[in-house]
């Protein structure tokens, strides 16, 4: 069964992208014609790289990495959130705060200080406060449930990341190349395809084709965590098994007795014999030899 399909991406609109003046000399590799000023992408090229891309997503999740999802733009948003809470992914989709890979200690305390509000919240911590400090809270609350309401299970720096235009999303680019994190991307006919580890030509405007592609990784992602859950199975098993093997292996080694005689050579009573040199007496005192 094909991952993704022609027919999929020509219905969705993935083949189209910008105007030749606002294109990317570095994409022509990836762009097929050209149509009234619109460049179309190569969809038999955009298969085999989002393949490539679908099986590295899966493997890493299985290996028991985390990717990060980022697309900010409006148009992406709701698709980036639902799909990344499909999967259980992290993801970023109102704006991305610089530092965020470059100095996530900084960014941890931040969503450490967000749970504390919103448990403070529920318990009814805040309304009990004077109004003015409630209402100071409460807007910083907000604030950082915009800003990190995604991340709030990210406990370190993800293993690769996803992201949708990569011109909108340079910051987050940069700060990936930074500390070598692997990027997979949507890249459009503007975007420079050199810096991602793994591009996917396409368009990454259409609100259609963005979320074809994103729900197509969330699929990958969704596999990897199959093959986790399976791959942990299998182990726990194997480790079962090796423990009945070992028990089994020392209760044998306890009830064998050692092969060969172990017959004891019979021991001449000599309890009734009495020694030369002793001297047996009779009741009657006389000395017997």
């Amino acid at each position: 069964m094909e991952i993704l399909t022609m027919k999929e991406m020509l219905e969705t609109g993935v083949h189209f992208g910008h105007k030749r003046k606002n294109w990317n000399p570095k994409m022509v590799q990836y762009i097929f014609t050209e149509r009234k000023g619109i460049h179309i992408i190569d969809l038999e090229q955009t298969i085999h790289l989002f393949e490539k891309a679908y099986f590295f997503i899966r493997d890493l999740i299985a290996g028991g990495g985390e990717i990060l999802f980022v697309g900010t733009k409006k148009q992406v948003r709701l698709t980036i959130e639902e799909e990344a809470r499909r999967c259980g992914a992290h993801y970023i989709n109102n704006r991305w705060i610089g530092g965020i890979l470059t100095n996530f200690v900084t960014v941890k305390k931040s969503i450490e200080r967000m749970k504390k509000l919103e448990q403070m919240a529920a318990a009814g911590e805040l309304e009990m406060l004077p109004n003015q400090e409630a209402a100071k809270l409460n807007r910083i609350l907000v604030k950082l449930q915009q800003r990190f309401s995604g991340l709030r299970n990210l406990t370190r720096i993800p293993d690769a990341i996803y992201v949708i235009d990569t011109e909108v999303e340079a910051t987050a680019v940069h700060e990936a190349l930074i500390c070598g994190i692997p990027i997979i991307a949507m890249v459009d006919t503007n975007c420079d395809p050199d810096l991602i580890a793994f591009p996917i030509p396409s368009n990454d405007d259409a609100i259609k084709a963005t979320k074809l592609i994103t729900s197509r990784i969330a699929d990958a992602v969704l596999e990897g965590l199959e093959g986790r859950q399976t791959e942990a199975a299998v182990t726990e098993e194997s480790a079962k098994e090796l423990s009945v093997e070992v028990d089994e292996t020392e209760k044998v080694e306890t009830t064998t007795t050692p092969q060969g005689d172990n017959t004891q050579p019979e021991r001449e009573d000599t309890s009734l014999v009495a020694r030369p040199e002793e001297e047996v007496f009779v009741e009657k005192g006389e000395p017997v030899k």
